[in-house]
């Protein structure tokens, strides 16, 4: 059973027999994806494919294309107002890729040093982007972490000036981040810690104290937050990279209870898995396509979740 109901209002957001549909898989590891709500595509990673990453486009009528190849390992995208593709890569740089498919870098360096590696990313509603940048792809072949060049991991803001500043900088390990409708409470999942962050935004954009909002622990139940999204009640749906799939969390913190993807990896607790992130998708943004691992799956849900606008 794809879904496990912790507290009954989980039900009022997924039908506990849903059905979860497998639309892509033969990957290395999947993330990243976002819905294109006009051309009616879902893009994602696939990081650590041996072309050094690959980013693909499927749509419903043709399945999955190379939309990029090598990807420079590609993580988490997004589309900015213009409906231009906002990729995070593991290589230390944030890019977008213009309408005429021209690759132009945002962000590489801060203060003077270079990124550690963009990870995930939202853009907001007044054109700013903001992206989370740890140290995953920092990784040397032995398990160990090379250092950065500048202290810690951050949470940066970017203007459409080119200003990049730092939100945060307390988080051994920000990965996945959502912002609120109001642009009020900025979410960000601290993976090695188990937990998830709210920050209070000002009207300026600066962010005050965090606050944990959530962990993702619940009995012998363990998991690593990382790609993340709000639905249209204020509800969080976590990516736990673990077998319970996604977390699901009311506004207050408490855990409604997981949406897993049905592969039989992702159900068993020895095995490695579980989705990683999520998108919403289709029309009335009902559907969420989760990347888990070697796969992309999708899933209707009872209600929208957070939709992507353009100017």
């Amino acid at each position: 059973m794809a879904v496990v109901v912790l507290d009954q209002r989980l039900l009022e957001l997924v039908d506990e027999d849903v059905a979860v549909e497998k639309i892509a898989t033969g990957y290395v590891f999947t993330e990243g994806p976002v819905w294109h709500p006009t051309e009616k595509h879902l893009t994602y990673s696939d990081i650590y494919d041996e072309h050094g990453g690959t980013v693909y486009r499927w749509t419903p009528s043709g399945g999955a294309q190379v939309f990029r190849r090598p990807s420079e390992h590609a993580n988490g995208n997004t589309y900015d107002r213009q409906g231009r593709l906002i990729s995070c890569l593991h290589d230390r740089r944030l890019i977008r890729t213009n309408a005429d498919g021209s690759i132009e870098d945002l962000a590489t360096n801060w203060d003077g040093k270079r990124l550690n590696s963009p990870n995930d990313v939202i853009c907001v509603g007044n054109g700013d982007i903001l992206f989370t940048d740890p140290n995953y792809g920092l990784r040397q072949p032995d398990g160990s972490m090379a250092p950065g060049d500048y202290p810690g991991c951050g949470v940066f803001r970017l203007k459409p000036d080119g200003t990049l500043s730092m939100l945060v900088d307390s988080l051994p390990s920000p990965n996945g981040l959502t912002l609120t409708d109001d642009g009020r409470t900025l979410y960000v999942c601290n993976t090695s810690e188990q937990n998830v962050y709210a920050y209070s935004v000002t009207s300026e954009g600066a962010v005050g104290n965090g606050r944990v909002v959530c962990e993702l622990k619940h009995g012998d139940h363990q998991g690593r937050p990382d790609g993340m999204k709000l639905d249209s009640r204020g509800n969080l749906w976590v990516a736990g990279n673990s077998a319970e799939g996604i977390w699901v969390f009311e506004p207050g913190g408490t855990l409604l209870g997981f949406v897993g993807t049905g592969d039989e990896m992702n159900r068993q607790r020895t095995a490695p898995g579980g989705p990683a992130n999520l998108a919403w998708g289709d029309d009335d943004w009902q559907t969420i396509y989760a990347t888990a691992v070697t796969s992309v799956y999708r899933l209707r849900i009872k209600v929208p979740g957070q939709g992507l606008d353009f100017d």
